[in-house]
């Protein structure tokens, strides 16, 4: 069973500042934010949660079974913050990539222009009658 499987058919919820939170509506997050809730802020208190309930117990003989579900809800969210992450990357380098693009356009535009100027008065109304 897939992490995503796990958290849709337990129907994890996540904490935030405006209530619980779906799976599916960490999505919707922003990866950091100065103001508001993030992907990172669920995170956060995911593990914390994780940590309340890992402390070392010398006499408990079974483990914790709040454990194991709270680091499934923690690689949910990590698997989530690493797409997210590698998509505003892409996102970044779309945009330099058009940039970079718009600008050899720019001075090719220039220099196809430089080359017309240079042609003589006959070569410019051979090219006009042949269009």
């Amino acid at each position: 069973m897939t992490i995503f499987e796990k958290a849709t058919r337990e129907k994890f919820r996540y904490p935030s500042t405006k209530g619980l939170l779906s799976t599916e509506q960490l999505w919707e997050l922003p990866l950091t934010a100065k103001s508001g809730f993030s992907l990172d802020d669920v995170a956060k208190a995911v593990n914390a949660e994780l940590k309340a309930v890992a402390t070392e117990s010398f006499v408990a003989t079974e483990a914790n079974p709040a454990t194991a579900t709270l680091e499934t809800k923690l690689e949910v969210v990590k698997h989530v913050i690493a797409i997210r992450i590698a998509e505003d990357q892409a996102a970044k380098a779309a945009a330099a990539k058009k940039l970079e693009k718009e600008k050899l356009l720019t001075v090719l535009g220039r220099k196809q222009d430089a080359v017309l100027e240079n042609l003589t008065e006959a070569e410019l109304l051979a090219r006009i009658n042949n269009l």
